[in-house]
């Protein structure tokens, strides 16, 4: 959930006491969600409860939580990196059993990465937090407040006066708005981007105005799941990729992504993985035990 959310201030993906808890807009309404794990890091006993919201929407979160918190994703990938990276061994050892996540929902995938465009994780952060304080529905539960990603149809109608009061720069306000409108209106479909293949996905969506290859590619590791993708020329990751597999100043973190293959996507979550251990945002799994194999 930590490597979902990546800093604490986020207003939508929430972790209290132990559990994660997010207010989920449904078909049926609003429903305010808490998810825990009572099992172990090796046998994960993952349950999702509706706190707040009709029962009916229960069936909608839990695959919506599912493909977020990718509880359906093979974390073995990861631990089969090891032997081929010595390197890497002990931040894959740390990180044992995490699942590469996923954005919530097709619109939040490109209202999550836009803000970020040249910008740092906390910078971006930051502004996505305007965002949906300024356009998100909220929801009241037991003296808490809480906050709803902001849909399409809020980010089509805001002017772009109001987007940028949110840190955006034009450019930025004007591609969130555009994308907002198309998907709206249906005129850009999830679905077409799902049924297509990643190189064809990739093409596609750099012909939208302001998506670049780096945007591309993160709308479809972070919204699809797709884990043959690494998002090019991403300062932050190739720092820290590059620190994690010790390269020297002239190696080409470009060819060892390459080296990877269809498993290019975990080292992307390897190296934000690593950089959450570092600050403390999330601690190394235990050891693994005789009786968790």
């Amino acid at each position: 959930m930590r490597v979902l959310q990546r800093r604490p201030v986020d207003p939508v993906d929430l972790w209290e006491r132990g559990r994660y808890r997010r207010l989920f807009a449904t078909p049926h309404g609003f429903a305010l969600v808490d998810v825990v794990n009572r099992g172990t890091v090796d046998a994960p006993d993952v349950r999702c409860v509706v706190r707040a919201g009709k029962a009916a929407a229960a069936r909608f979160v839990d695959a919506v939580v599912r493909n977020a918190l990718g509880l359906d994703v093979d974390p073995q990938p990861l631990e089969r990196l090891s032997p081929d990276e010595p390197a890497l061994r002990a931040t894959l050892a740390a990180l044992r059993g995490m699942r590469p996540p996923r954005f919530a929902d097709f619109f939040e995938t490109f209202a999550r990465v836009i803000p970020f465009q040249q910008l740092s994780i906390d910078a971006g952060v930051a502004i996505v937090a305007r965002l949906v304080r300024r356009f998100g529905d909220s929801m009241e539960h037991a003296g808490g407040r809480y906050f709803a990603f902001p849909n399409a149809d809020a980010i089509a109608a805001a002017p772009i006066a109001r987007l940028r009061a949110c840190g955006l720069s034009t450019k930025k306000a004007q591609t969130l708005r555009y994308i907002a409108r198309l998907i709206a209106t249906g005129a850009l479909r999830e679905e077409e981007i799902a049924e297509t293949g990643t190189v064809e996905a990739l093409r596609l969506l750099t012909e939208l105005p302001g998506i670049g290859p780096w945007s591309a590619a993160l709308v479809l590791l972070r919204g699809f799941g797709r884990l043959d993708v690494f998002p090019p020329n991403d300062v932050g990751a190739a720092r820290a990729l590059a620190a994690l597999l010790r390269l020297d100043a002239d190696a080409s973190v470009e060819q060892v992504v390459r080296r990877f293959g269809d498993y290019r996507g975990y080292l992307y979550f390897c190296g934000l993985g690593s950089s959450l251990l570092a600050s403390g945002l999330i601690t190394p799994a235990p050891p693994r035990t005789a009786a968790s194999g």
